[in-house]
């Protein structure tokens, strides 16, 4: 059952080309989404897929180097609603 994960990304997160390392690390995931810069300093992160896949995808974006310059994550588990296709960077 594919489902939603909705992550606030803070620390040291934008400047630091965040969003773009996520969309690299997406293409290796059966993921789609959108991640993007918010006005407050926080990166926020929606993905569906399965959950499996969407955890994965998750523990890629801590080991792609990102994860020394995320202080927190705020992970919700939300129902899909398979309004993405493929996984881009929104502004």
């Amino acid at each position: 059952k594919r489902c939603r994960m909705h992550i606030y990304y803070s620390g040291r997160v934008q400047g630091v080309g965040f969003r773009y390392t996520a969309k690299n690390v997406a293409t290796g995931y059966e993921v789609t989404g959108i991640v993007r810069n918010l006005p407050d300093g926080r990166v926020e992160l929606l993905a569906e897929g399965l959950k499996d896949e969407l955890e994965a995808f998750q523990q890629g974006i801590r080991e792609s180097g990102l994860g020394s310059f995320i202080s927190n994550e705020e992970l919700r588990w939300e129902e899909s609603s398979g309004e993405f296709r493929g996984f881009e960077i929104r502004q």
